[in-house]
């Protein structure tokens, strides 16, 4: 039982590297900070998921209300802004 669990448990960690996210160029990060911006956030750090989604993320942006994670699509429209 324990070997099970121990190879469940490097698999995990070894999967998890493997989709690890890539930097955004200096043009992505500026529309990134212009989108958090026009919801009166500032801040955080940006990642484009390397899945070949075109999906980035703004995570521990400030906001009035708390921090928040943002998802946004290759067009750059917000889908998702979850409560970090």
């Amino acid at each position: 039982m324990r070997v099970l669990l121990s190879t469940i448990a490097v698999l995990g960690l070894l999967g998890g590297t493997a989709l690890a996210d890539a930097k955004v160029t200096d043009d992505e990060a500026a529309k990134l900070k212009e989108i958090v911006a026009a919801w009166g956030c500032e801040g955080g750090t940006f990642e484009k998921e390397t899945e070949g989604t075109g999906v980035y993320e703004a995570e521990d942006v400030k906001c009035k209300s708390g921090n928040y994670d943002f998802r946004v699509d290759k067009d750059f429209k917000v889908f998702a802004i979850t409560v970090d």
